[in-house]
């Protein structure tokens, strides 16, 4: 019978405490995983960011809620806490850039913060501008620090029109070329986003992560 070696053992065992939630176990399997020789990249990519892109599957799927969702982004913090120690600096190859935060006047960030959960373990730098954030801190963010995308949340019909705001000023601060821009929250549309001049528009964080994954590899 074919064994897994003891390096795919733990891997799938990183894979699964993120799948099956276990917040309280995945701090041991990542002890075993620096323990056994794996590198916290390794463990990261192959162990615990397969995990997270078979939750976004059971989320897609109907099989799990955002209940679920938030909790394997717990988890995954979980796991990443006890591995962030022992990255050497520049290891982490990372796939691209995003800056996200949620416009001005909305203070809702659960969203927000699944969809950084997601693009950290799908090998994205995330810059999180946090909430309430204004068309002049994203500008000021995208000279900084040159992302690939800019995301944009709002949970409230009234802060909806301040994403407009964000593209204008991007627009008048010659930035709006560099940049792909995706929006996402619960009263947003399709319809919405093409009206504001946004590129894209994620209907929930799963789909939101693999529009962004889709961009950067088409620009690779």
């Amino acid at each position: 019978m074919f064994r897994l070696s003891r390096k795919e053992e733990i891997l799938a065992r990183l894979r699964d405490a993120i799948v099956n939630l276990d917040y309280e176990g995945i701090r041991d399997v990542a002890r075993e995983a620096i323990e056994a020789g794996l590198s916290p990249y390794e463990a990261i990519m192959e162990g615990m960011a397969k995990g997270m892109d078979i939750v976004g599957q059971k989320y897609e799927q109907g099989e799990y809620f955002l209940a679920e969702l938030i909790m394997a982004g717990e988890t995954m913090k979980e796991g990443l806490s006890v591995l962030e120690p022992y990255m050497k600096k520049g290891e982490i190859k990372h796939i691209g850039k995003v800056v996200i935060g949620t416009v001005e006047g909305d203070l809702h960030d659960i969203g927000k913060n699944i969809v950084i959960t997601l693009l950290t373990a799908s090998g994205f730098e995330v810059v999180d501008l946090g909430v309430d954030v204004s068309a002049e801190k994203f500008v000021e963010a995208v000279r900084k620090h040159k992302p690939d995308i800019v995301a944009m949340s709002a949970l409230l019909t009234t802060t909806m029109v301040n994403m407009e705001k964000v593209v204008k000023a991007l627009e008048e601060a010659g930035l709006r070329d560099k940049v792909k821009i995706i929006v996402g929250g619960a009263p947003l549309t399709e319809e919405f986003a093409k009206q504001i001049g946004a590129d894209a528009y994620g209907r929930d964080a799963v789909v939101g992560v693999e529009i962004c994954r889709r961009w950067v590899s088409e620009k690779g």
